[in-house]
């Protein structure tokens, strides 16, 4: 099995459509803002996550400041996810200078 990976928020932003964003944030925080095709990734939906999701698929955690999605990485490369990162900066960082999808 191999461990999950860092990745920047440029990286993110460059190779957006070929990835699979999970966002771990509270469902508040994520209606307020998030990723353009970000899915807010939670206990709730986690099993249909699983499940829907391609192994194959690269899938990006991301949560506030990229230090919790590190563990929730590593918990999705356990479920036999063949590529995971971790975003390095979290949304904060990516609200920064990226475009995010407000207000739904």
């Amino acid at each position: 099995m191999q461990p999950f990976q860092h990745i920047s928020i440029a990286d993110v932003a460059s190779q957006q459509s070929e990835l699979v964003i999970a966002d771990i944030r509270d469902s508040g925080s994520f209606s307020a803002a998030h990723i353009e095709g970000a899915v807010n990734l939670s206990n709730d939906n986690l099993g249909e996550f699983l499940q829907a999701t391609p192994k194959e698929q690269p899938v990006v955690v991301v949560c506030y400041h990229g230090v919790s999605s590190q563990q929730a990485a590593q918990f999705l490369t356990e479920q036999g996810f063949e590529t995971v990162y971790s975003m390095d900066g979290g949304f904060e960082g990516w609200r920064v200078g990226q475009p995010v999808v407000s207000g739904q």
